[in-house]
């Protein structure tokens, strides 16, 4: 019998049901958590940060359709499964 309190452990991937957190100090229009699936994981075209010379602007590693019919795009850490 499974307990359903129990954390999630399954890693995120193409398919999963997600919550979007929204970066804090982001300018977007969006504050509030929103929730989708991941439609594609860009992981292979992600560069590390440091090689990038810049902290600014993060490389969105996932896409995610949102329950509302938008498309966004999101950092690695910025996902929680739903």
């Amino acid at each position: 019998m499974s307990d359903s309190d129990a954390p999630r452990t399954d890693p995120i991937a193409v398919g999963s049901r997600v919550t979007v957190i929204p970066i804090s100090g982001s300018r977007s229009r969006n504050t509030e958590p929103q929730v989708g699936v991941v439609v594609e994981d860009y992981a292979d075209n992600v560069i590390d940060s440091s090689d990038l010379g810049r902290d600014w602007a993060p490389v969105l590693r996932w896409a995610i359709a949102l329950d509302d019919g938008r498309l966004v795009f999101a950092a690695e850490g910025c996902l929680e499964l739903a």
